[in-house]
């Protein structure tokens, strides 16, 4: 088997090589934003799921399709460490570039750069983050009060109104959402809905771990009615076969449906991990078809890599406290479990163990389907912190 056409994509937001299982949502996106667009109510749209369920790939092609039908598209990442003013507005400065040399939209687009130039200047005291070049001077009461919850629902309305000029729609496509700080995810609700209500065309499409649909609904109370929350899973096994097998048809080799049958149970449908046995399983194999003895190979070879990759860089980023709270409820088994009984596992009172949980929800590494609950963000790192941490040597 050649190695250099080895056709699977496992990493950090690379699309995979067959989308498979993800239709109705694209269509669903397309014609949300096509509405939207025309004036028509459409709900905002976030992509919510645990790691590896494929949400990055997936709001990327959504953004992709966007782009192709002439949208105006923004991108951002949400990290820890940086404020929503200061990534927001680099990427609504170049909309608005890109919308003031439309003849339709010019005249309001400059406008709305002179808000964006208020907006920042206003606010740069509060975000010291913020770094973007100015194009035009500010307008005098237009978006700069310092009030971000303020200026923002006015910035929004001004590059909304530009957009629907053009007779186009500005989408604000944001990756990592249950980052953004919650005053300031307050305020993108808010202007978002200022939008709606005035039937502009602006919208968000997001992604994020499942605790961004609660923290959503803590920022405003009208955020349900706002957003449609997506589930984003496991694939049905059907979808996990095709995600593996037409890649390697593509390129002439088959994969006999034992080798399927034997490897969509250990990815347990995640696309990620179908992308990690399916390189691995190409590289071990030897010719076609490949077998299910190729996949006896390939999953330890995979399971090893994980765990010194996948698995390790989120280990390494914990307190041994932190290791311990997630070590006792990898003995429990997957979850969810109840807080009480990881309690018990340890030893210590729940409340004593609060600080702990909320440190590892604030990380990403665990979310609570439900009150007392919690569960792994990541999927089979259940077993991953059996094989790091064996028994006797975590209590």
């Amino acid at each position: 088997m050649d190695p250099v056409r080895n056709p699977y994509s496992p990493g950090a937001g690379t699309p995979p090589p067959e989308l498979a299982g993800r239709g109705d949502i694209i269509d669903n996106a397309r014609i949300a934003l096509e509405r939207i667009r025309i004036g028509r109510s459409s709900k905002s749209m976030l992509l919510v799921g645990l790691r590896g369920v494929g949400k990055t790939v997936l709001l990327d092609r959504i953004r992709e399709n966007a782009e192709a039908r002439g949208l105006c598209t923004l991108w951002i990442e949400a990290p820890g460490n940086r404020s929503l003013p200061s990534m927001l507005a680099p990427q609504l400065r170049l909309a608005l570039l890109r919308l003031s040399h439309r003849e339709k939209a010019r005249a309001l687009a400059e406008r709305a750069l002179r808000g964006l130039a208020g907006f920042v200047r206003a606010l740069k005291v509060r975000y010291q983050d913020i770094d973007v070049g100015l194009d035009f001077s500010p307008e005098a009461g237009l978006a700069d009060n310092g009030d971000l919850e303020t200026d923002l629902q006015d910035l929004m309305e001004v590059v909304g109104a530009a957009a629907q000029a053009d007779e186009t729609c500005v989408v604000i496509f944001t990756d990592e959402l249950q980052y953004v700080r919650q005053d300031e995810l307050a305020a993108l609700i808010m202007a978002l809905h200022r939008a709606a209500q005035r039937q502009l065309p602006v919208t968000l499409f997001g992604a994020g771990l499942p605790q961004v649909r609660g923290r959503m609904g803590k920022a405003k109370s009208y955020a349900e009615r706002l957003f449609e929350f997506a589930e984003i899973g496991a694939l049905l096994p059907e979808d996990a076969k095709l995600a593996l097998a037409k890649p390697a048809q593509d390129e002439g080799v088959e994969i006999e449906s034992a080798a399927l049958d034997l490897l969509v149970p250990q990815t347990k449908c995640y696309p990620y991990f179908l992308q990690e046995w399916g390189k691995c399983l190409w590289d071990v194999a030897i010719a076609s078809p490949i077998t299910a003895v190729n996949v006896e190979a390939a999953s330890r070879q995979v399971t090893a890599g994980l765990d010194e990759s996948f698995f390790r860089v989120r280990f390494d980023q914990l307190t041994l406290t932190e290791k311990r709270y997630l070590r006792a409820m990898a003995e429990l088994g997957e979850g969810p479990h109840r807080s009480g009984d990881i309690a018990q596992a340890l030893g210590r009172r729940v409340q004593a163990l609060a600080p702990t949980r909320s440190q590892l929800i604030n990380k990403g590494m665990l979310w609570s389907p439900s009150h007392g609950d919690t569960a792994f963000t990541v999927p089979m790192f259940d077993q991953f912190m059996l094989r790091i941490m064996p028994d006797g040597a975590w209590e």
